[in-house]
């Protein structure tokens, strides 16, 4: 066992029972000129956040943990978008980009295209899990669960943006599986001002999981090794 700083207290992890959930590292969400970029979302932060993903990506998998990578898109004709008694595609913003700007159809978070492939520094590897996902939640309507309990996991590390919405969906739906959740802050960042990005830690750390930073995570794999 491994024993990680984070607050509210620190968490034991078995690295063997671990796996990081990278979620959406994409360029619709990290790069210029993807989806969250042309939403008028600000991302100048995003840049760093992959820098981050990419020490802890790299550590874990030097550490024996697995790497899952989700990503959210949608097939070319939205069949699994949700039909006109789902309010998800009201909601879920590159889906309303594409219905206020026509000519982003098929463009943004589409299978196939750039918006919706990680970005380069992080591309997965060979070993890794990649999991498709079409709603904000990584366990909703996906294997993801039935994956990683074939695989024994019990713990799971959280990257990704953005924090207020996709990976705070999926921690929570991790949290009720049974799961232990860990997010790590600086490996994330929100979709809007940086009060999300606050909140979203406050509820982890006091109802849902808990939260370190990538320092005190490879610090700890570092000790261990």
């Amino acid at each position: 066992m491994v024993s990680v700083s984070a607050e509210p207290e620190p968490l034991e992890i078995d690295p063997a029972r671990t796996a990081v959930i990278v979620v959406d590292m994409q360029n619709a969400f990290a790069a210029k000129g993807g989806m969250l970029d042309l939403a008028g979302m600000d991302i100048t932060g995003a840049d760093e956040v992959v820098q981050v993903n990419k020490r802890v990506i790299e550590a874990a998998r030097a550490n024996g943990i697995d790497v899952v990578y989700l990503q959210i898109g949608y097939d070319a004709e939205q069949m699994n978008a949700g039909g006109p008694e789902s309010p998800h595609p009201l909601k879920e913003l590159g889906l309303c980009l594409m219905r206020a700007q026509p000519e982003l159809r098929g463009k943004i978070l589409t299978y196939g295209t750039w918006d919706f492939e990680v970005v380069d520094e992080l591309k997965p590897q060979p070993g890794d899990l990649v999991v498709y996902k079409a709603r904000y939640s990584g366990f909703a309507g996906t294997n993801l669960d039935q994956l990683l309990r074939a695989r024994n996991k019990r713990y799971l590390l959280f990257t990704g943006i953005a924090t207020n919405v996709c990976v705070e969906s999926t921690l929570r739906d991790a949290y009720f599986l049974e799961y232990w959740p860990l997010i790590i802050s600086d490996a994330t960042m929100q979709a809007g001002p940086p009060s999300l990005q606050e909140a979203t830690l406050f509820n982890v750390r006091t109802f849902l999981g808990w939260v370190t930073t990538s320092e005190s995570l490879l610090g700890a794999l570092d000790s261990a090794g």
